[in-house]
């Protein structure tokens, strides 16, 4: 039966069919046991499969990547969880070293099914390493794929896929999402569309708007107002940054010839210069304007105070999908 569900709540059911489903599943990090994570997506799951499967460690992120690692090996699925995203950069050597190479480098004898939940984005003024945008780093490394839910049913979903899928994937929370409710039915979830595939969650005409995580929302209030003026705005949630629905993506920008990437990662070597580059190179002939991206300042996730100003906002994506609009060719 359908109701009114936060991501967290999706999240955690998620969690708790995957542990129900294999018993190879484990699920550790710290504080996800006994007090069920800082965003409480592990709550109960300890009491209800036992200290063996769901499990605090150590303040160590690099230990606790070795350690899915060592279990992944062993035939274990491991789900760790890193408590927040600029937590995650002590991790980094064992993420890229040994998590996404070492199906190559055995040549196929041990597989990483690995699926490393990690906390991520801004938008909740939280100090800094706090509040991160890192999924160009993870997507850029090849072995590794990185998706990021935007809805409570696509936090389900995503997570299930992620979770059975025999590749290492980063899956990014976005932490300013986790009380938003959605109608869902979590009895009953949404039939997962394939790996790598996006999403269009609203049609339009005149330009198409590609977000992932938090963003989406936004750029959905964008539209909104963008219809107001009779602008009719596509947006597209991306859902997997790797890997990248190409096809997806130029099909939506063959129907409306304009397109905007919108993102909280930096400006400079974003993945929306991926994006923005898949886009051109399928649908040249169709673009009636170059893609314009709206991001976040070539600078560190600031304070509190200031992550308004930092964040992309309803104003600067209009900005953008009127800049593609008005844009003519000299």
């Amino acid at each position: 039966m359908a109701e009114l569900t936060t991501m967290q709540r999706a999240l955690n059911r998620a969690l708790d069919d995957a542990l129900a489903a294999d018993d190879r599943t484990l699920v550790f990090g710290e504080d996800v046991g006994t007090l069920g994570g800082v965003f409480r997506v592990t709550d109960g799951l300890k009491a209800k499969y036992g200290a063996d499967r769901v499990f605090d460690t150590t303040l160590a992120e690099s230990g606790i990547m070795g350690m899915a690692v060592g279990l992944a090996m062993a035939g274990w699925r491991p789900v760790p969880e890193i408590q927040f995203d600029g937590f995650s950069y002590p991790a980094v050597d064992q993420i890229v070293n040994q998590v996404a190479r070492m199906h190559y480098r055995s040549r196929g004898a041990f597989g990483m099914p690995i699926t490393l939940r990690l906390p991520s984005f801004g938008g909740i003024r939280a100090p800094e390493h706090h509040g991160e945008s890192l999924e160009a780093l993870f997507a850029h490394v090849p072995g590794l794929k990185v998706a990021a839910p935007s809805t409570p049913a696509e936090a389900y979903t995503l997570l299930r896929q992620s979770i059975d899928d025999p590749d290492p994937v980063i899956f990014l929370e976005p932490k300013s999402r986790y009380w938003h409710k959605d109608t869902v039915s979590l009895d009953e979830p949404e039939e997962c569309l394939p790996v790598g595939t996006s999403r269009v969650v609203r049609t339009g005409t005149h330009v198409t708007l590609v977000a992932w995580g938090a963003m989406v929302a936004r750029c959905l209030q964008a539209a909104e107002l963008g219809a107001e003026d009779g602008v009719e705005i596509e947006v597209v949630d991306l859902r997997w940054l790797k890997p990248i629905d190409a096809d997806g993506l130029a099909a939506s920008v063959a129907r409306t010839r304009r397109a905007v990437v919108v993102h909280e990662a930096p400006l400079t070597a974003g993945l929306g210069a991926e994006v923005s580059a898949l886009i051109t190179e399928r649908c040249f002939d169709d673009l009636k304007a170059p893609v314009q991206r709206v991001t976040g300042w070539d600078v560190p996730y600031p304070s509190p105070v200031l992550e308004d100003e930092y964040l992309p906002s309803i104003d600067r994506i209009l900005d953008a999908v009127q800049k593609t609009l008005e844009y003519r060719r000299g």
